[in-house]
């Protein structure tokens, strides 16, 4: 009897709790703001997909209004089409790639939740692994001055291509000299 008894209750406690189970799970209904939510630059700045929003990156930036964003991407544009350039088996950076240099740490300074990427390059003569080595030295080169320059190294990465993505395919002393460079790419 009392075995029968353990059995019915064992039962309506399972229903019970598959029941309550089922009300947890159930859709709840939550109130919606106007102008928040994904795509509208809500509190999470963040898309349906999780990517952050233009709106969120631009307000990350410091960024508000439209003349200062369009400030941001002519200056940006500028930062990434100015390369410094190394001499031949040198990552000796020059008076005038110090120049370019401290124009990219006044841009930084100026924007400082920038990051940027700084892409060490080489011509195509030496080994695969010397030029990725070169490339390293090239790259940290410029890493190194613009720490100097104040910089938080914490904003910027550095990558060696070596030989791999040269922009000119000449086999002269025109064609190497431009593919001795650093190139230097903003994210935001």
């Amino acid at each position: 009897m009392i075995r029968g008894r353990t059995v019915s209750f064992a039962g309506i406690l399972l229903v019970f709790l598959w029941f309550m189970g089922m009300g947890a799970c159930s859709k709840k209904t939550v109130p919606v703001q106007p102008g928040v939510g994904p795509g509208a630059g809500g509190a999470a700045g963040m898309t349906a997909e999780g990517v952050p929003s233009d709106e969120a990156k631009w307000r990350e930036l410091g960024l508000y209004s439209e003349p200062e964003r369009k400030e941001f991407q002519e200056k940006a544009q500028v930062f990434e089409n100015q390369d410094i350039y190394f001499g031949f088996d040198s990552y000796v950076i020059s008076d005038e790639a110090k120049a370019i240099l401290n124009n990219k740490a006044e841009f930084m300074k100026r924007y400082p939740k920038v990051r940027i990427n700084i892409e060490g390059h080489c011509d195509d003569r030496g080994t695969a692994e010397y030029n990725l080595a070169l490339g390293e030295k090239r790259a940290h080169s410029a890493y190194q001055y613009l720490v100097n320059l104040g910089i938080d190294s914490q904003r910027m990465t550095t990558i060696s291509y070596g030989e791999e993505r040269p922009i000119s395919m000449g086999q002269s002393e025109e064609a190497w000299a431009k593919n001795r460079r650093d190139h230097f790419v903003v994210n935001y």
